[in-house]
């Protein structure tokens, strides 16, 4: 996706406003009972005001050892990186030796066997669940000021914010536990056998680059970065090159800290936003449920890329049908989250709402977000 964090991986690998509280069921494709029943469930649970405990600063994944130091692809890229970096090749050789293999990484990376239909409810009700609505308004309260300067600043509103670190990682509970050193390099000369293996390897090459980079600039030791199976970093699961593109020092003390700084990281994922075509003067409300006729001349709409295309006239020509007023002089793209053997609902979408598809390609993932945020602004009103 553009070089972002891992669960954006998922279209490079197959080669990642205002929601006002009054609008959310309009905006949302959860039952008004399932909302309700998750709403009271997480209003049931005191919400804690003390600082989460952060998890030790360890990894669950030692890895194998495997002598990267004298592969020659391996001796290419330090070669590389010292011509293009100036890094200082003896020290990248003394690092290179303390890298692991680690199998995990890449029985993770290969594709998984044929499964159910996609659904999304049973998607959703992973995300907006009691354990995340009050870790995510624990997480608002603790940091309102940020929440509220990001959204002043870039225009992203809070609950957006607090939905993708939400979706991404809980609030930093789940960050990853892997050496990302291991994981990058595993992956850019160790990937498994498939059609675009090369790609693949480029890709995780690139990043590797940029972790290295990242630690040097950040005075950071690189085998202390710690992240996600693919090398996805901190509480927004940002890929080192998105940190070195979109990350911000929101909290203003001299460098960026996705892992331990909750300011940089709402400010990161704003900036990520608005540099991905997140508009500020968009309406709040970013997704409007249709119903499409039987003469399925809409279809045509369908999978047209990750944009809104379409102004509101071709789409009512064809057989769509706002169940809420759309304002009409937007595009929109149509979208179809899948239910298994149940009717697949479908929605307009803005363009706010593609720019959280750029985080992640999916439709499932940005409902989601957007789902969560809007539940968390709902206990908090309470």
């Amino acid at each position: 996706m553009l070089p972002i964090k891992y669960s954006a991986l998922s279209l490079l690998l197959s080669l990642p406003l205002c929601l006002a509280t009054a609008h959310a069921d309009e905006n949302s494709n959860i039952s008004a009972a399932d909302r309700a029943r998750a709403v009271r469930a997480a209003k049931a649970q005191p919400v804690k005001k003390a600082s989460a405990k952060k998890a030790p600063a360890k990894f669950d994944f030692e890895g194998e050892f495997v002598d990267y130091a004298n592969w020659k692809e391996v001796r290419a890229f330090l070669d590389e990186m010292s011509a293009k970096h100036g890094f200082d090749r003896a020290e990248l050789d003394t690092l290179i030796g303390k890298v692991r293999y680690v199998d995990a990484t890449v029985q993770l990376m290969k594709p998984a066997p044929p499964g159910k239909p996609k659904n999304w409810h049973a998607y959703s009700a992973r995300f907006i669940e009691p354990v995340r609505i009050n870790a995510g308004v624990k997480f608002w309260e603790e940091n309102a000021e940020a929440l509220a300067r990001a959204q002043r600043e870039y225009g992203v509103p809070a609950e957006i914010i607090v939905g993708i670190i939400g979706v991404e990682t809980v609030y930093g509970r789940n960050t990853g536990r892997f050496r990302v050193l291991d994981a990058l390099t595993t992956l850019a000369f160790s990937y498994p056998e498939s059609p675009t293996r090369a790609a693949r390897m480029e890709f995780f090459k690139g990043e590797l680059e940029n972790a290295l980079l990242y630690a040097r600039k950040d005075g950071i030791d690189p085998l202390t970065l710690l992240g996600s199976y693919a090398g996805a970093i901190g509480l927004p699961q940002f890929m080192p090159s998105s940190i070195m593109k979109y990350a911000v020092d929101f909290d203003g003390d001299g460098h960026i800290d996705l892992r331990n700084s909750t300011a940089d990281a709402i400010g990161s994922v704003a900036h990520f936003l608005v540099e991905h075509g997140w508009r500020r003067d968009d309406p709040a409300i970013s997704v409007y449920p249709v119903t499409v006729s039987a003469n399925r001349a809409w279809e045509k709409f369908i999978g047209q890329g990750l944009q809104a295309r379409y102004r509101l006239e071709e789409l009512q020509a064809a057989g769509v049908s706002a169940v809420a007023v759309a304002p009409p002089n937007m595009l929109f793209g149509l979208i179809d989250l899948q239910n298994g053997s149940e009717a697949t609902e479908y929605s307009l979408a803005t363009n706010n709402f593609f720019a959280i598809t750029q985080y992640n390609r999916s439709y499932f993932y940005a409902m989601s977000v957007i789902d969560l945020g809007k539940a968390i602004s709902q206990v908090r009103a309470r």
